[in-house]
């Protein structure tokens, strides 16, 4: 009997070192999930913070993409009304500097029987005069060409007629050419001198005098 206790009880120390042993790597273990779980929370805890404030940037880019949308629709729509507008009533400036001019032609038509010829003549140049200067007011210009070459970017040949001018010559002037700053507005109506016709060789001296 005494040999067998001598003999358990070794195995019984042996359990009990083990049973610490385990409790011990149990309780590490333990604390190792513990400060895992730590971790993992707080890790967790600032990814949830950073997509907050991701998200509070995407709504505020949101709301300023949207906020710059509507400016754009009504920048457009401002830009065709002016657009309309300006196609609409563009000339109204240009209208009231001829108002004038078509006032005083009105006057000159209606004196026109009882003054004198001349008088009526010199008031139609008067009216042709401020004519002439309400374009200039607004950068149109009125320009001849009679005399001049023929110009095919400035003038519109209407004819061609004999004529003691060098051929392609402008002899005759059925319009003039109008000018907004340096755009052609209208080409000035020409009439062009035609190459005169070679005259028919004379005859030779053998034809004139045949031998007897």
């Amino acid at each position: 009997m005494s040999d067998n206790n001598q003999t358990a009880a070794p195995s019984e120390s042996t359990a009990t070192d083990a049973a610490a042993q385990a409790a011990t790597f149990a309780n590490d273990d333990r604390e190792t999930l513990v400060a895992k779980l730590t971790a993992t929370h707080a890790q967790l805890e600032d990814s949830t913070a950073r997509a907050r404030e991701t998200s509070a940037r995407l709504t505020e880019e949101h709301e300023r993409l949207l906020r710059l949308a509507a400016e754009f629709e009504n920048f457009k729509k401002r830009a065709l009304k002016e657009k309309d507008d300006v196609r609409k009533y563009g000339a109204e400036s240009l209208l009231k500097d001829f108002f004038p001019v078509a006032d005083n032609l009105e006057r000159a038509l209606d004196h026109a029987e009882q003054h004198d010829p001349k008088q009526v003549i010199d008031g139609v140049r008067l009216v042709q005069k401020m004519f002439e200067s309400a374009f200039a007011k607004h950068g149109i210009t009125i320009f001849s060409a009679l005399g001049q070459p023929f110009d095919p970017s400035l003038h519109e040949a209407m004819m061609q007629a004999d004529s003691d001018k060098p051929a392609g010559t402008v002899i005759q002037e059925m319009a003039r050419g109008y000018k907004l700053h340096e755009r052609l507005v209208r080409p000035a109506a020409v009439v062009v001198a035609r190459a005169k016709e070679a005259a028919a060789p004379e005859a030779s001296a053998s034809e004139a005098a045949p031998l007897n």
